[in-house]
């Protein structure tokens, strides 16, 4: 099986020039990178909880992270000016077309009740933002080795600024859509 790069370049390019009406090859929707990114509020109390997610994320994405420290200290959260609270990535090349076919089509296939990804999770610029209630979904991680059930969030990052054409972006990937039955 051709994988999503070989794909696009040999005949989704071809196709969305088509459908949009596009001239220039390099005017084409494209995936630019992919960001995954997980919240860890319990690290203001817990330092090891920062650990182990960069640990998990690590596995997930390939490539090592990077934690992300608060901007402002909030005093209701107990919050402090550069304390860490979060971990994320970014991937391009090579690991983000890997990245991409396992989330297609082993990670969506694997949730539970799954219709498909709302249109609304494409946002006016044309990214693909999707969140996951729990880490466990990607194959890299052992249910007996995690230390607590954690969200993250995947946005996909596109050349265009619209709507429409990411939604199309996405549909030729083979991102499963919700259908609209009425």
């Amino acid at each position: 099986m051709a994988g999503i790069k070989d794909t696009y370049n040999s005949s989704i390019k071809q196709q969305l020039k088509k459908e949009l009406g596009i001239q220039n090859d390099f005017a084409v929707p494209r995936v630019m990178k992919v960001v995954i990114n997980v919240g860890v509020g319990e690290a203001v109390s817990n330092k090891k909880a920062i650990e182990n997610v960069t640990k998990q994320i690590e596995m997930i994405a390939g490539q090592k992270t990077v934690i992300t420290k608060a901007r402002k200290s909030i005093a209701a959260y107990k919050i402090r000016k550069g304390l860490p609270i979060g971990v994320k990535v970014t991937l391009r090349g090579k690991r983000m077309y890997y990245f991409l076919e396992k989330l297609i089509y082993i990670v969506l296939p694997r949730l539970r009740d799954f219709r498909g990804i709302s249109h609304t999770s494409v946002d006016q610029h044309g990214n693909l933002n999707i969140g996951f209630t729990e880490q466990t979904l990607f194959p890299e991680i052992e249910y007996d080795k995690i230390d607590k059930l954690r969200g993250l969030e995947v946005t996909v990052v596109t050349s265009v600024q619209d709507h429409e054409k990411g939604k199309k972006l996405f549909e030729h990937l083979g991102i499963p859509f919700q259908k609209n039955i009425q």
